[in-house]
């Protein structure tokens, strides 16, 4: 499998002997806990690091899997431009129906009676646009998992557009209840790999990925899962399209700030990116308290920024700016007298 993988374009790296979880570090990446960046295992074949040693050389594939033959494969959902729908059926308290579909208000006389599983909420938010649910989609691949949950693989049909992996519990990016996604930054599991819990099996006709759906994309969007890459390793870009009409002056105090935090990309430690960040963000609160900026473009363009800089600890990255932008926000940041 993790050779059909490759020739199909999609990067591959193991997944340890029986579980769905990356293949462990060698001692020296276990225990200095670096970052993948500047790691001299991935260049020299060791598969370090998960989803950052993902590969499609069949030379190093075959040479991990014939001393391994148990290890499960891993596909890098970003290498392979893949967005994965991942419908969980664990057995969890149903939240409030506010907390159902983000951002969407599900009015009393819609009846949740039975309503158990992402399975159903993906179901809710495609009735609500009209639009059969995409665990029902035999045009593309899917592929059941020992729990009874689903992966639904979709091909990223706009390549320029980056999605960010979420889960379905988060607060604060999240596509639906117990719906995750896999996508840049994650990793999914291949069918045929083999779990002490049982093997993800294909289902359906359709042995590749279908294109995402628009509709779908629009929503991925519409929740906060867009993410930009850095337009050149040397100098990355922070990124725009996002954003609102804003003053100015805001944006000559704030641009500054998000630049360091993108050019922290470059330095992959020791470059002051927490308190960086923290400044950004403590900023932006004080902008947004004040009524010079939308705290939600803000915090888009921090998050941005972070990710272009620090895309593998994006959960930390989270932390800081909540932590910052509330902070900020108890001191409103009046730019009278600038210039």
């Amino acid at each position: 499998m993790a050779r059909w993988c490759a020739e199909q374009g999609w990067p591959v790296h193991p997944l340890a002997a029986g579980r769905k979880t990356p293949a462990a570090n060698c001692p020296d990446c276990k225990d200095t806990h670096h970052s993948p960046a500047g790691c001299g295992c991935i260049p020299a074949g060791r598969p370090c690091h998960g989803f950052h040693a993902a590969t499609t050389n069949t030379a190093r594939i075959d040479a991990w899997w014939s001393g391994h033959p148990y290890w499960g494969v891993g596909v890098a959902c970003g290498g392979a431009d893949l967005v994965v729908i991942d419908i969980d059926a664990h057995s969890a308290p149903v939240p409030d129906r506010g907390r159902l579909l983000p951002g969407i208000a599900i009015h009393e006389s819609v009846n949740l009676q039975g309503l158990a599983s992402g399975f159903d909420t993906l179901a809710l938010l495609a009735a609500l646009r009209g639009q059969p649910s995409p665990a029902e989609d035999d045009s593309t691949l899917r592929v059941r998992t020992p729990s009874g949950g689903l992966h639904v693989w979709y091909r990223n049909p706009h390549p320029a557009i980056r999605f960010r992996c979420s889960t379905g519990s988060s607060t604060k990016t999240a596509l639906a209840w117990q719906v995750d996604v896999r996508a840049d930054g994650g990793y999914i599991v291949a069918p045929t790999t083999r779990t002490t819990h049982g093997t993800y099996q294909r289902e359906g006709p359709s042995h590749l990925p279908a294109p995402l759906p628009e509709w779908l994309g629009e929503e991925l969007v519409r929740t906060g899962h867009t993410i930009r890459q850095p337009a050149s390793p040397s100098r990355p870009a922070i990124p725009r399209s996002r954003r609102p009409r804003t003053p100015v002056r805001a944006h000559r105090v704030l641009d500054p700030l998000l630049l360091e935090v993108a050019e922290c990309a470059a330095t992959p430690e020791g470059a002051a990116f927490t308190e960086k960040l923290n400044k950004a963000a403590y900023t932006a609160g004080g902008l947004a308290a004040a009524g010079h900026l939308d705290e939600h473009a803000a915090r888009a363009l921090l998050r941005e920024a972070a990710e272009t800089a620090r895309p593998w600890q994006s959960a930390r990255n989270e932390r800081i700016i909540d932590d910052a932008l509330a902070a900020g926000s108890a001191r409103p940041l009046h730019l009278e007298g600038r210039s």
